[in-house]
């Protein structure tokens, strides 16, 4: 029998808990790209998200501190999303992902 290390799963199980769902790693790409968006603007950027899905995996992402939301005192109100600095230390993460799919994605369509 092998001696194994123990192996820590907390660093993993945290990170995967900001970014688990379907959308969530989509918002992110989407600020990542762009930098700032309008709910508008990301919506459209989303397809087919809900309002209600949209708005609650904002609020998760904000809460964990991976977005920050401006909103601005004006008639109609204007609220923007950017990354936070938090959130951009998770973008060499998704670049890395980004190349990944686009060599593997390459590769399968060359069968």
């Amino acid at each position: 029998m092998e001696n194994q290390e123990e192996v820590n799963v907390v660093p993993f199980s945290y990170a995967i808990s900001l970014i688990h769902g379907k959308w969530k790693m989509h918002i992110l790409f989407w600020l990542w790209k762009k930098e700032i968006l309008r709910y508008g603007e990301l919506k459209r950027a989303l397809g087919n998200i809900t309002h209600k899905m949209l708005s609650s995996q904002l609020k998760e992402l904000e809460a964990d501190n991976l977005l920050v939301r401006t909103e601005y005192p004006q008639v109609p109100p204007k609220v923007e999303y950017a990354l936070s600095p938090k959130g951009l230390t998770l973008m060499p993460v998704l670049e890395v992902l980004c190349t990944w799919g686009k060599e593997h994605s390459a590769a399968s369509n060359d069968r």
